[in-house]
């Protein structure tokens, strides 16, 4: 028997992010070119990767250089807060199949990016939770988080402060219960 041993290496026509503040930073290069206004780890606690917002639109993007499993729960998880959640990843095979593995659950309106220095690839769009004129389970706390938002941009909230301290905000949605969030009132997802 023949083993034949490959070595996999990056090539220079590919570059990859060493960290993932730097995916980040390509992320909020790239929704401001489209209009949002960014914040990166507006809690100060890197709960949030990123808020995009434009007008009442609010996308949250969680990103990791590895570990889609850990991103795609971040993104699950966080979707009581914003229209919309995406996931980037660095490399173009692992944000492929996390489109593959989540073709038809629950989690498919999340979109996938794959982020790279000056250039942002969308696997899969991101689409909103709710279908406009649904009901939206979590319209109160999207209002709370877009009024957070607001504080911010009128200079009455620092950035990166801990959102935890402050009166009526709230920070985990599933006060760290993780998936038992998962309600079965919600809506069904939207398709496309």
């Amino acid at each position: 028997m023949v083993l034949t041993v490959r070595r996999l290496t990056r090539s220079a026509s590919a570059p990859s992010h060493r960290t993932e503040g730097e995916v980040v930073a390509a992320l909020a290069a790239h929704l401001s070119a489209q209009g949002f206004r960014t914040y990166v780890n507006p809690d100060g606690t890197d709960y949030f990767d990123l808020v995009a917002r434009r007008g009442d639109e609010v996308g949250l993007v969680e990103a990791k250089v590895g570990d889609a499993r850990t991103v795609l729960s971040q993104a699950l998880r966080r979707r009581v807060w914003g229209d919309w959640s995406a996931i980037a990843l660095a490399g173009d095979l692992a944000a492929q199949r996390v489109a593959d593995r989540t073709r038809g659950t629950r989690a498919e309106p999340i979109g996938v990016w794959v982020a790279r220095p000056g250039n942002v690839r969308e696997v899969r769009s991101a689409r909103r939770w709710v279908t406009p004129g649904v009901e939206d389970p979590y319209a109160e706390l999207r209002a709370r988080f877009r009024g957070i938002l607001d504080a911010l941009d009128r200079g009455e909230l620092p950035t990166a402060v801990r959102w935890d301290g402050v009166p009526r905000a709230v920070r985990r949605a599933s006060a760290g219960r993780g998936f038992a969030e998962w309600r079965f009132d919600e809506p069904e997802c939207p398709k496309d």
